[in-house]
């Protein structure tokens, strides 16, 4: 790595006098001031410049040609520059760059993301923060030696939110950021009140004792210690905007040191001797004097250049986002980076390359004569139609509109186009003579990219249009227009608001299309326009005695000739009683898509069991001997889409994660999927792809954004101040950094963009923590806990005070990290050596099969439910259950029914926490097991009690009382949850109000691979008041302060036992089931740890 960013410098040096731009022209950001205030260091297209601190001509100092630089701090002897890199896989690994000799060391290896924050004074440590070793990404303080080693914990507090750490001049102390999760967005303008949080002052002594130095009623950033220790100085919004401000820690009010009444103030530093301040504000560097409160803008050159992805010739064979089969079967349309190709279906080989634009493609669609396609493309800024003949190799725009033209689908006969044009009008073009007419004004879909796969198909006599419509409360069903004469015909009713994939059977008969809600199982309803006559298997023998096609014509004449295919039956609907012919077929399956094959016998399924997305087949024939059943027949893991058959039905195309697949059916329905090789290639020019990606995401958010006045924000003046800084956006990290700006300037929750996603270094994880204080006086790795379940706990034999001398023989000291020697060791076999002393006396080799950080995640989150189940049940005498949801996932929902077990039943209350819920879309779910009240009782023959009813019929219920607890991390559906937990009057709430984060969202996938965000859908509580950033109440407000875990205290949870027992009094509903309670030594440690005598669990 050394000798890349030498090169890199030399480079860059050589070059300066043919590159300098404009800093106006570029965004710089994340400055950092030297020791003496005389340099700045700061970020610009994902390298490090530095600058003189009145600026003036800045010059690059690192970078990486394979990933992005960031987040520079000086070392406080200014030698040494530590800075986050993605070059190596690890998510904002942690560098030092000595800028004295250019060599460059890596000091941090594990998965899990860090935040660089700060150097001690000393210069002996860098502290950092970092979620590996905790639950739901919440970050923890630790520390590294400047030399090397394994990082330690500072402040780990399980399921909390610690960072930003800044350590005092005289190391005693440390200055963190806690309460919110205002880092994790730090890029929203504005702020929920999951933003707000406090700066708290830690004794770095052991003790975990915390004090709260601010306010957290508001954002508190990026703390910065004045150098005599008796100030901190940090960001906040208090006033309304961003600003610098400043406490006192003898005592006193917080006070502003800037006055800024618009625009943003980022990632401030302050040099070591106090003098100097410098934050990121207007895309530029500022600098701020600390004693007079005065700030300047400077005025920096970039004299140098980042060498940014140059274009490659890429062949794009596995990244296909759509494909479309021809009528004829014989060719196959694609998508691959938003343009469109074409190759031969059977051979696969050279795809011919139709588009050549700066923008996306999509929807494609093939005539009837397999000769023409259609797609759209939004090369104008606009949804415009165009067609490519194959013939004349020539394309032609079809349609011209300032809105969206999407869907297009040919009629049988080829010669209309239908489309739908802003999402409410189902348009039909004539191709000839380029008339276009509008048939029917609906709410047929949603804007791209939140578009439905088919919403809506032509008859097969092309006299019909059959859509979809958005009815009351949201439900979707099917109509029918006639385009003689515009009569419309409601085809279902059905009170499902998830419908898709509208089909039209060959003999024109039947409408099939997927239905469903949210949370159940897709399903496929099917429409019998006529009422069904039955058909006879014994009819079949006289059809051998009919004529064949062709017989009767006069010698000579082409039986193949398109005249030769007999009339199509003209389309008949009745209405009367269509209700009752509409039929959900048993297919047991979640269905996601369907075709019908063209001889109408066959559907071909797009389903999803056990979370894995597979194609199937289901007979439609009604002469079948044995009733249909659901016959599997891809068996990848892969997501499958645009499944289609060949004209004949013996074939069918398929994408399968991006890669073109095709199997034949024999005649039993069998399939053997095969590759099909394609060879789309072209020039990927990260150039001129930042502006389509840039276009793509302000576009969208225009068109989806769930308040069409954006939140107050004139989107317009938007893209104007952000397109150019996007034209000068070297890098991707550069682009994505400007595109999450962009989008914080709606101050929106659920929103953000995500650059295409590097693969992060794998590490091992033990579920092992070590004991901070011998590992940083002697290099010991003496164990300070083992994680219950861990490799490390089920391995046998490690327990709190060994030592772990060596992995796989290779001894362990002071310089090692055991996160490097971790690497890639997921699930293999690796042996430890533990010894109870560290001279290694009687050491013992231990084999464990180490986890990801993910498994270890969920291990830590274990744990701690645990530790809160006994924590309730001794606060309340064993009267109480607890049940922690973390959040509204559908498994989320089953663990929810696991844990209120027949212990928690038998309870006289429960305890229902909700911190820390990260949201989804099964609150109703969980709240019906609350709110539903017995109404009767069953006695089985044999058995003394009566028990409730509901329970043993199979519809949970709890059916005792509960109260509740949120937190300002409450979020999203957890928030829902919460106001509907109020609403139904089911108990009390108690903790903090919730985020005020609540906008139903969805993404779009941008032509690059990444993908925006597309918050579309505004919540609203019983009263209309929208509940984005309105925090749900509480009844009984308690904020748990920092460090209370390791005092072995949680005063919500005290709150809540209090108030529930006052609740349920001295009534006990029925005697706690005596279930038996886990055993061993570990348990009972574990216990005794806690402060819980285990008698009062029994």
């Amino acid at each position: 790595m050394r000798l890349r960013y030498l090169l890199w410098l030399l480079c860059c040096l050589l070059l300066a006098p043919l590159s300098t731009l404009a800093a106006g022209a570029v965004a710089l950001s994340q400055p950092s001031v030297s020791p003496d205030g005389s340099q700045i260091a700061f970020v610009a297209n994902g390298g490090i410049w530095s600058v003189s601190s009145q600026g003036g001509t800045a010059h690059l100092l690192v970078a990486d040609d394979g990933g992005n630089d960031s987040r520079p701090l000086y070392s406080p002897d200014g030698r040494q520059l530590a800075f986050q890199s993605d070059g190596s896989g690890e998510a904002n690994g942690i560098y030092l760059l000595d800028l004295t000799s250019g060599v460059v060391r890596r000091l941090t290896w594990a998965d899990g993301g860090n935040q660089l924050d700060a150097w001690s004074r000393d210069g002996q440590w860098i502290y950092f923060s970092s979620a590996r070793d905790n639950v739901g990404g919440m970050p923890g303080v630790y520390r590294v030696h400047a030399s090397g080693g394994t990082p330690m914990p500072v402040s780990l507090e399980r399921y909390r939110n610690e960072s930003m750490a800044a350590p005092s001049p005289d190391g005693a102390s440390l200055a963190v950021v806690g309460g919110g999760m205002g880092d994790w967005q730090w890029w929203r303008h504005g702020r929920s009140h999951i933003d707000e949080g406090a700066v708290w002052l830690l004794r770095d002594d052991g003790g975990h004792q915390y004090r709260r130095l601010t306010a957290d009623d508001a954002r508190a950033q990026w703390p910065m210690w004045a150098p005599d220790g008796a100030t901190l100085y940090y960001m906040s919004d208090r006033s309304g905007a961003e600003n610098i401000w400043r406490v006192p820690l003898a005592g006193g009010s917080e006070s502003a040191l800037t006055g800024f009444t618009d625009g943003r103030v980022l990632w401030p530093s302050i040099a070591a001797n106090g003098k100097l301040l410098a934050f990121e504000r207007d895309f530029g560097i500022w600098t701020l004097d600390p004693a007079s409160g005065h700030a300047v803008p400077l005025t920096i050159t970039l004299t140098g250049a980042i060498r940014g992805p140059q274009p490659e010739h890429e062949n794009l064979g596995h990244g296909y986002s759509q494909i479309a089969l021809s009528p004829d079967g014989k060719k196959l349309a694609l998508i691959a980076h938003g343009e469109v190709f074409a190759t031969d279906a059977a051979k696969g080989g050279h795809a011919r390359r139709l588009t050549r634009t700066a923008a996306e493609e999509y929807d494609l669609t093939w005539a009837p004569d397999s000769r023409r396609l259609v797609y759209g493309s939004s090369r104008d800024g606009h949804g415009q139609l165009y067609l490519y003949d194959f013939a004349s190799g020539k394309e032609t725009a079809l349609t011209s509109t300032a809105g969206s033209d999407t869907a297009p689908r040919f009629s049988p006969d080829g010669k209309q186009l239908a489309f739908l044009r802003n999402d409410r009008e189902l348009c039909v073009l004539d191709i000839a003579s380029g008339k276009l007419r509008s048939v029917v004004k609906a709410r047929i879909d949603l804007p791209r990219p939140l578009d439905s796969a088919a919403p809506f198909a032509w008859s097969p006599d092309g006299r019909w249009l059959a859509y979809l419509d958005f009815g009351p409360r949201m439900f979707r069903n099917v109509h029918a227009v006639a385009l003689a004469d515009g009569k419309q015909v409601m085809l279902s009713s059905l009170a499902n608001t998830d419908a898709d994939n509208v089909s039209w059977s060959a003999d024109g008969r039947s409408v099939l299309f997927t239905t469903g809600q949210r949370t159940e199982e897709g399903q496929v309803a099917q429409i019998d326009l006529l009422p069904r006559t039955p058909v006879f298997r014994e009819d079949r023998f006289q059809d051998l005695f009919k004529a064949k096609s062709g017989d009767d014509k006069p010698k000579g004449q082409d039986s193949d000739h398109a005249d030769d295919k007999p009339p199509v039956k003209p389309v008949r609907i009745d209405a009367d009683g269509i209700r009752e012919r509409l039929s959900l077929l048993p297919v047991g399956l979640d269905v996601g898509a369907v075709q019908i094959s063209p001889d109408g016998k066959s559907l071909l399924l797009t389903a999803e069991v056990a979370g894995t997305t597979n194609l199937y087949s289901w007979s439609l024939d009604p002469l079948a001997k044995e009733p249909p059943v659901a016959r599997q027949l891809t068996h990848t893991p892969g997501d499958k889409q645009d499944a289609q058959f060949s004209a004949d039905g013996k074939q069918v195309f398929y994408l399968d994660a991006g890669k073109i697949q095709s199997f034949k059916l024999d005649d039993k329905g069998e399939a053997k999927p095969e590759a099909l090789a394609v060879d789309a290639a072209m020039e990927v020019d990260f150039d001129s792809e930042k502006r389509v990606v840039f276009e793509q995401a302000w576009r969208w958010l225009r068109d989806t954004f769930h308040d069409p006045a954006m939140h107050g924000t004139d989107w317009n003046a938007v893209h104007t101040t952000y397109a150019p800084l996007v034209a000068n956006a070297a890098t991707p990290a550069a682009l994505y950094r400007l595109l999450n700006l962009m989008v914080g300037e709606l101050d929106a929750s659920h929103s953000g963009a995500r650059a295409p996603q590097k693969r992060e270094s794998i590490t091992g994880r033990l579920g092992l923590l070590f004991d901070r204080a011998e590992y940083e006086a002697y290099g010991r790795l003496r164990i300070a806990s083992v994680l219950p379940l861990s490799p490390a706990a089920v391995a046998g034999g490690i327990e709190p005070g060994d030592y772990l001398l060596a992995i796989d023989g290779e001894p362990l000291d002071a310089a090692s990290n055991l996160a490097q020697r971790l690497a890639h060791r997921i699930g293999d076999k690796v042996s430890l050596r533990i010894a109870a002393n560290a001279a290694g006396t009687r050491a013992r080799e231990v084999a464990v099969k180490p986890i990801d950080s993910r498994d270890l995640s969920e291990l830590v989150y274990r744990a701690w439910t645990a530790d809160n189940r006994a924590y309730v049940a001794k606060a309340s005498g064993g009267r109480l259950g607890y049940v922690h949801l973390r959040d509204m996932s559908y498994a989320s929902l089953q663990d929810f029914y696991k844990d209120l077990d027949a212990q928690n039943a038998t309870r006289d209350g429960v305890v229902i926490d909700i911190r820390n819920n990260f949201g989804g879309f099964v609150n109703a779910y969980a709240l019906d097991v609350l709110a539903r009240r017995p109404y009767l009782n069953m006695t089985f023959r044999g058995f003394d009690q009566a028990e409730p009813a509901r329970s043993i019929l199979g519809q949970r219920a709890l059916e005792r009382p509960t109260v509740l607890i949120t937190n300002r991390i409450t979020l999203s559906d957890g928030e829902d949850f919460s106001e509907g937990y109020r609403a139904l009057g089911l108990g009390k709430i108690v903790g903090e109000p919730t985020a005020g984060w609540i906008i139903y969202t969805s993404a779009g996938k941008l032509i690059d691979g990444g993908t925006v965000r597309l918050p579309f859908i505004t919540i609203t509580d019983s009263h209309g008041q929208p509940m984005e950033d309105h925090p749900r109440p509480v009844d009984i407000p308690v904020s748990r302060a920092l460090g209370e875990s390791f005092q072995g205290k949680d005063s919500e949870l005290d709150a809540a036992v209090g108030s529930l027992l006052g609740t349920v009094g001295g009534c006990r509903l029925k005697p706690p089931l005596k279930a038996p309670l886990p055993t061993g030594e570990g348990w009972d440690k574990r216990l005794e740890k806690l402060g819980i005598d285990k008698l009062s669990l029994e």
